[in-house]
């Protein structure tokens, strides 16, 4: 004759008290210390206890709550049991709104300033942008006619004073593109 298994309905009973329960051997009838006691009658047998992660929920999924309306939620959500309750509040981030009247932005690379001096240089033309390697034109300046007037008064006043009109060391420099023929830039003595 089997004894009756306690049943995991009764009130005040969980599965846990009553698995414990269901492992001590019973000798005749058998009471819960409390005002509980168990029912007679045909009982399902309980099975094992969940599992630590099936309590606590580790290694399985949370369940992603619905993506929330922009702007402020208001109302009640009726709840498992029925009762109204108050929705979670959710901030959100507002989108952004393309601007009708949105500024272009532009690049601008400035040329370091170029130094010229009496001899070629290589560089970017700025009217044809191309690489090159400047042109020279003597052209007569502020020293030369310095050392011509000098030259004069020292006496040498016989075709001797036009000398320097014919030495570049003593004239002003143009840099010129070969390409374009644009004046790129003056080298002058004084």
């Amino acid at each position: 004759m089997a004894t009756p298994q306690p049943d995991c309905s009764s009130p005040g009973m969980d599965a846990t008290s009553s698995s414990v329960l269901s492992r001590v051997p019973h000798r005749g009838k058998m009471s819960a210390p409390g005002p509980y006691q168990a029912a007679a009658g045909p009982s399902v047998m309980p099975t094992a206890p969940p599992t630590y992660e099936e309590t606590v929920g580790v290694n399985s999924y949370y369940p992603t709550p619905p993506a929330p309306q922009p702007g402020p939620a208001t109302g009640l959500i009726t709840g498992p049991d029925g009762k109204g309750m108050n929705p979670p509040s959710y901030y959100t981030q507002p989108v952004p709104v393309p601007n009708a009247n949105a500024i272009a932005v532009q690049t601008v690379y400035v040329q370091q300033p170029i130094s010229f001096y009496d001899r070629p240089i290589q560089m970017c033309c700025p009217s044809c942008n191309k690489m090159i390697v400047t042109q020279l034109s003597y052209n007569a300046g502020a020293l030369t006619w310095l050392s011509c007037g000098s030259l004069c008064l020292l006496g040498c006043v016989a075709g001797c004073c036009f000398i320097p009109f014919c030495v570049d060391a003593l004239q002003d420099v143009d840099h010129y593109c070969p390409n374009c023929k644009a004046l790129l830039g003056t080298y002058k003595r004084l």
